[in-house]
């Protein structure tokens, strides 16, 4: 039975000396859905799916994959039995030639899926004949794939799976993500894409600096986020913390406030300190992820204007 977590982590954390790869990392991804997994470069993703997979170690906290702990030498050689992976060097063998690989492949897995084979290999357009090495890298993200989702794995983990795809190859790999869940696969996929994760994304979960930022589903960011934006004739008068801010920007006398939640609340707040022009508007995954992973820098400016202007 599939848990209803499919993946957990607790204070979950990695070092690599003094540099905190990841840093007591909470997250919870649900079964049958499809997590996009968003951060910058170095952000720690790839450390955080790494860890999953057993592939290293974590330096302290906990995890687990379809209820095994990853920690655990024997579970993790049962986390990677039901699940499949496809990383950004895909990890194919170049010296076979497609066919030669499907044929080696499937015959670890006894409830291979010859009609997703066949379906796939004529989607994808892959030349049963050509080596490996031989082919660009978006078949080889297309091979990869054909792989992965023929073996019926309970949860596909995949980074960066659109690179090297032309726009009709990122539509076939789109629809065929969305399709996973249906048949019983949890996906959880990290991305720059944004438009991309926003298009098929169930949940988001995104990290900055080792630490979760956003973990949420993508039906409660519609509903709930909102920019609020205040402007005043005189200078921006004091404004007390209300639940639900989460970042705010001043420009002269314009307040732009980022909320989660309470933006009605917000809003009012602005008319009660006599702001002349107030408006809520929705906001989109691309401003949210911007916002979350904005420079220190640019936080520590935020926080000397607070501390000088007393908005608090």
């Amino acid at each position: 039975m599939i848990p209803e977590r499919i993946i957990q982590t607790h204070e979950l954390t990695k070092h690599y000396g003094d540099f905190h790869a990841v840093n007591q990392l909470n997250c919870r991804v649900r079964s049958e859905r499809i997590t996009g997994f968003l951060g910058r470069n170095g952000a720690g993703k790839s450390s955080t799916i790494k860890m999953l997979l057993g592939m290293i170690s974590p330096t302290s906290g906990s995890g687990t994959v379809l209820g095994h702990s990853i920690a655990n030498a024997k579970d993790s050689i049962e986390i990677r039995r039901k699940i499949a992976y496809v990383g950004e060097d895909k990890g194919l063998y170049g010296y076979m030639t497609v066919a030669q690989l499907i044929w080696f492949t499937k015959s670890f897995y006894p409830d291979w899926r010859p009609e997703v084979e066949k379906k796939l290999l004529a989607e994808y357009r892959l030349p049963p004949g050509r080596k490996v090495k031989a082919l660009s890298k978006g078949m080889r993200t297309k091979l990869a794939l054909l792989l992965a989702l023929s073996r019926r794995p309970e949860l596909l983990i995949l980074d960066e799976p659109t690179e090297g795809l032309d726009p009709v190859s990122i539509e076939e790999l789109l629809q065929t993500l969305v399709t996973a869940p249906a048949n019983g696969t949890t996906v959880f996929f990290s991305s720059h894409q944004l438009s991309e994760v926003e298009r098929i994304a169930d949940d988001i979960l995104i990290i900055d600096h080792g630490v979760s930022v956003l973990d949420m589903s993508l039906d409660q960011i519609r509903e709930n986020y909102r920019r609020v934006t205040l402007g005043f004739n005189i200078p921006v008068p004091k404004l007390p913390t209300l639940d639900g801010m989460e970042k705010i920007h001043v420009n002269g006398r314009q307040v732009t406030i980022l909320a989660s939640w309470n933006s009605e609340a917000i809003a009012q707040l602005g008319r009660e300190r006599n702001a002349v022009a107030v408006d809520i508007a929705p906001i989109s995954l691309r401003e949210i992820f911007l916002e979350s992973v904005q420079d220190q820098n640019k936080q520590d400016q935020q926080t000397h204007w607070e501390q000088q202007n007393a908005l608090v």
